[in-house]
């Protein structure tokens, strides 16, 4: 079982910069193919970034790339999503995801486990 807990999450204004963390409780964190998804008030959960457990291959939705920057410190068992050029249609829960994979991994029914999401409001 991998518990996952999220933060960093707020408001910002258009433009800013906001860098969201993911803590998981397991110590073979390292294992684990990680990602980012968010779902806005009725919407579907879409992904957003994602990395595999070496951190050496990575995926980002077309709609954040060049903006948007994931990455992972094993040492501390935690993810991070750095968002800058942050827009109003960034605003929604962004969760992150874990599953033990090799691969990278962009379907949110392919991930096991979730965290309780934070959320992220761009204002304009």
């Amino acid at each position: 079982q991998v518990q996952l807990v999220e933060s960093g999450g707020g408001l910002v204004q258009s433009g800013g910069s906001l860098r969201l963390s993911c803590a998981a409780s397991k110590r073979t964190f390292s294992n684990y193919a990680m990602g980012w998804f968010r779902q806005a008030p009725g919407k579907e959960r879409e992904f957003v970034a994602a990395f595999s457990w070496s951190g050496d291959s990575t995926a980002y939705a077309d709609s954040v790339k060049g903006r948007f920057t994931i990455s992972r410190d094993n040492a501390r068992d935690t993810v991070y999503l750095q968002m800058n050029s942050l827009k109003p249609e960034d605003t929604a829960v962004y969760y992150c995801a874990a599953r033990i994979s090799r691969g990278v991994i962009i379907t949110s029914a392919a991930y096991r486990y979730w965290g309780q999401g934070t959320q992220v409001t761009v204002s304009s």
